[in-house]
Formats: structure tokens, C-alpha cells, sequence
């Protein structure tokens, strides 16, 4: 490995172990507003507020116009001063979020489907601002390759200022307290975002925006941020959905078991502030096979820990469904596939990285077959469990109609595994024939090491009553398959994940 290659892995396994942190922090931060909000709030206070966010988020990934990636290849290219160009990209922003949220505020009928909401819950839109400028804003910093400023605002800040505020909210106004402390955790993370952006790029100079240049910038923006737009959605619609064809009891339990799963997907992202400056640099030399060696490389590093993740929370899935409320171990079969989707998905989102500079159009038309497909196979399957009780099944057997809200969350799950696999073999594809290298993430020990790690699960599981499936279960899940992963699947370029200093 020459020299440059040495210094683009370190760059990347720096990114990865910071972001790491912020995985683990934003854990200790998730887990607790779980249980307040399940516990205290209720399963169907919280499937409302799940179905607001749907918009909410929606909303926000619009007006950011995709420039969570876009930034790194504008800063890159853009002979301005960097510090006019994020200026540019922040204005726009504003400007979209501003037009937004006003029109969710006077219209909040979108956010409610069911028609149930308080005056607090329509202030839900005014998130859209500083979640919007936020993502603009650390994708600067990251540029600079600033990733600790990602892992305090969003691991840290935003998820305990959340918790706390919901239980102060409690005492105050109790039916106000998911959306209050919703918006006060995103302001949070916005002025903890902002202070290093001045700090690091400085306050424009001659700076003068234009309608023109901002509207080229919202016109080239376009691909990227329908890009993005499918990419949440197919997280999100699967709650859209749900809440369209069941109850917000379903809904509830799905968000749960959703936020829960998506804690893993930290790891992918946690790799892309710094993956889009390095692949960038390597198009403009056509340096090809590093670019596949880097998304090969992050691939398998993303999924061999999602994966020991994924073990370590589905094997005692009904114990970690039952910390939020007894009311929501009917969604561990939900949290099981939702996390597998997590790990078949981490080929396509490695692949994105760098298809998103080289083949925009057709990774977006890909992107659109997967969402299409996935809408498609919710909808079938959620139809299919809804009227699975009125079979006549063979040998007497019945499907119990006070567990169909549970296996329609289920069925959810299944649609969102199913497209993300396709999904990737297709963007693995498109990729490697582009650059012409392979692209591949899967390594065989990923299998030697989940089955010792089962194997254990099954004793604990078995044997141990649940608050020790919980502490002592989920630590010797990780533990077993850490140790044969290093041992077995971990050569020394991988292990420079865990070395500060590539050359030691």
C-alpha cells in the first residue's frame, strides 16, 4: 500500500472509530427517552408522534437538498473562498426550510393522519430549520475532516437533551412533551454544530448571493437530494404506510423497534463525511481501483460490526422490546428483521458513496426501483397478515387476531430487508462495472464468528432469567464474535481500524 493509499485508510479508520464513539453515545442517549416515551407517553402518544416525524424528517431532508454529500464535492471543486460556498448551501437551505415549515404550520393535516394533535404538536414544522442548516453545516466541518463536532451535536447533545427534557416535560405539560423536547434537542444540536463551523471556515467575505447561482446550485443539487429523499424514505415510509393500514398501536411498536435497530445504522454513516472527500480526490487522478479498494475496505468494516450488533439485540430481542414496555415485545420479530435490513443494506450505502459523483442518474433510478419495490411488498404483506385471521387454515390452526398488529410491524420489517438486498447487489454492480473492480463486502468469517456468537445467545437466552439476557447476554454475544472476528476476519488492514497510527 503506497504511501497516499496508507494516508486515505487512516483518514477513513479516523472517522470510523470517532464515529464509533458517537454510536455508543447516542446508545446511552436512545435508550433512555425509549423508556420514557414508552412508559410514560404511551404506545400510541408515541405512534402520533412517530407519524409526525415522518413529515417532519421528510421535510427536512428536502430543504437540505442532499448537500449532507454534495458539499464535499462543491468545497472540492469551487475556486471561491469555502466559507462563501457554505454560505451559499446555507442560504438555500433556509430559504426552502423557512417556505416549509410555514406551510406544515398551516396545514398540519399531513402530519396527523388519524386528526388527533394539540396546539404543541403543530410547532413540530419549526424543527425543520435548525435540523436542516445542522446537516449543511457538519458536512463543512466535515470536510476539514471535523467528525467530532458530528458526535457531540448528534450523539451526544441532541439524544440527552431530549431525555431530559421529556422528563421535565412530564411535570409541566405532559402533552406537549414529545414535541417540545423534539424541538429543543434539534436547536441544541444546531448550536453546538455552529460554533466550530465559525471557528473553522470563518465568516463569508465579499460575499454577494445571487438568485441565479443559487438556483444553479438547487438545480444541480436535484439528483442528489431525490437521492437521499428515497434513501430516507424507504426508513421512513414503512411507518407512513403502516400507520395508513393499522393503528397507531402498530405504529408505535414498529417506531420502537425501528429506533432500536437504527442505532447500527450509525456505523454507515459514520464513514460518509470522510469516504465523499476521498473518493473525490481519487476520481479526479481516475485512481479506480483505490476507490474500490476504500468501499470494499469500509464495507467490510461496516458490516462485520452490524452484524455482532444485530446478534447481540435480536437474540434477546423480546428482553430489549420489553425495556421500553410490556406493551412492545410484540414487535421483536420487527426488530429482528429490521436489523438484518441493516446489515444487507451496508453494501448498498458503501456503494452510493461513490456512485453518487460517477453515476448519478442511474444510482437515483435504482434508488427509485428499490423504494417502488418496497412500497409494493408492504402493502402486499400488510393486506396478507390483515386478513390472515379469516383463514381456514389446515389441522385446526388459527391466526390470532389480537396479535395482527404485531405481525403486520413484522411484515414492515420483512419489505424494507427484502429491497435493501436487492438494492445492493444491484449498486455493487453498477459500481464495479464502472470502475472495473469488484466490489464485495462479504468475507466468509462474518459466518464463523455469528455462529459461536448464536450459539452463546441460545444458552443465555435459555437459562438466564431476562435482566440477565439483558446485562449479561448482550456483552458475551459481542464479546464471542469480536474475538473470532479479530482473530479470523480481521487481516492487518483492517485492524488499522483500531490504530491511531497506521505506521506503528
Amino acid at each position: 500500500m503506497n504511501e497516499k493509499a496508507q494516508a486515505d485508510i487512516q483518514a477513513l479508520a479516523k472517522g470510523g472509530r470517532t464515529n464509533f464513539l458517537g454510536f455508543l453515545l447516542r446508545l446511552a442517549g436512545t435508550a433512555p427517552f425509549l423508556f420514557i416515551a414508552g412508559r410514560f407517553y404511551g404506545v400510541e402518544a408515541l405512534g402520533r408522534y412517530a407519524s409526525a416525524l415522518v413529515v417532519v424528517e421528510l421535510a427536512s431532508q428536502l430543504c437540505a437538498l442532499g448537500q449532507r454529500r454534495g458539499l464535499a464535492q462543491r468545497l472540492a471543486e469551487d475556486d471561491r473562498e469555502p466559507a462563501n460556498v457554505v454560505a451559499d448551501g446555507l442560504l438555500l437551505t433556509l430559504l426552502m426550510a423557512l417556505g416549509v415549515a410555514s406551510l406544515l404550520w398551516l396545514f398540519p393535516a399531513p402530519m396527523f393522519p388519524s386528526g388527533e394533535y394539540s396546539q404543541f404538536d403543530r410547532l413540530l414544522p419549526l424543527a425543520i430549520l435548525p435540523n436542516a442548516l445542522t446537516e449543511i453545516a457538519l458536512s463543512a466541518l466535515a470536510y476539514r475532516y471535523d467528525v467530532a463536532t458530528t458526535v457531540r451535536a448528534r450523539s451526544v447533545v441532541e439524544p440527552w437533551t431530549q431525555v431530559l427534557s421529556s422528563v421535565a416535560f412530564l411535570f409541566l405539560v405532559p402533552e406537549a412533551g414529545l414535541a417540545l423536547s423534539y424541538l429543543l434537542a434539534k436547536t441544541a444540536a444546531a448550536a453546538v454544530a455552529f460554533v466550530p463551523l465559525l471557528r473553522t471556515h470563518g465568516l463569508p467575505r465579499d460575499w454577494q448571493p445571487h438568485p441565479l447561482r443559487l438556483g444553479r446550485l438547487a438545480l444541480v443539487s436535484g439528483p442528489l437530494a431525490v437521492a437521499d429523499l428515497v434513501e430516507w424514505g424507504s426508513r421512513r415510509m414503512d411507518i407512513a404506510l403502516l400507520g395508513f393500514f393499522s393503528t397507531p398501536t402498530a405504529v408505535g411498536v414498529y417506531y420502537a423497534a425501528q429506533q432500536v435497530a437504527s442505532l447500527p445504522q450509525k456505523l454507515k454513516t459514520s464513514f460518509e463525511p470522510v469516504l465523499g472527500p476521498v473518493i473525490t480526490r481519487n476520481l479526479r487522478e481516475q485512481n479506480y481501483a483505490a476507490i474500490a479498494q476504500q468501499v470494499c475496505q469500509v464495507g467490510f468494516w461496516i458490516t462485520a460490526a452490524q452484524a455482532g450488533i444485530a446478534l447481540a439485540l435480536a437474540i434477546p430481542g423480546e428482553g430489549v422490546m420489553g425495556l421500553v414496555g410490556p406493551a412492545f415485545v410484540g414487535g421483536t420479530a420487527a426488530l429482528s428483521f429490521l436489523l438484518a435490513a441493516e446489515v444487507v443494506a451496508a453494501t448498498a450505502v458503501v456503494s452510493e458513496a461513490a456512485l453518487i459523483y460517477v453515476q448519478r442518474m442511474q444510482n437515483l433510478w435504482v434508488s427509485l426501483l428499490t423504494i417502488s419495490l418496497q412500497a409494493v411488498l408492504t402493502v402486499a404483506l400488510v393486506l396478507l397478515v390483515r386478513d390472515a385471521p379469516s383463514w381456514n387454515l389446515p389441522g385446526g390452526l388459527h391466526f390470532p387476531a389480537d396479535r395482527v398488529e404485531f405481525y403486520q410491524a413484522g411484515a414492515v420489517a420483512l419489505a424494507l430487508m427484502l429491497s435493501f438486498a436487492m438494492a445492493s447487489l444491484v449498486k455493487a454492480r453498477l459500481l464495479a462495472r464502472f470502475l472495473g473492480q469488484p466490489i464485495n463486502n462479504w468475507r466468509w468469517p462474518l459466518v464463523w464468528a455469528a455462529a459461536p456468537a448464536v450459539l452463546v445467545g441460545w444458552v443465555v437466552t435459555t437459562y438466564l432469567p431476562e435482566w440477565a439476557e439483558l446485562a449479561l447476554g448482550i456483552p458475551a454475544i459481542l464479546g464471542v464474535y469480536g474475538w473470532v472476528i479479530w482473530h479470523r476476519g480481521f487481516g492487518p488492514e483492517d485492524r488499522v481500524l483500531f490504530r491511531k497510527n497506521v505506521g506503528a
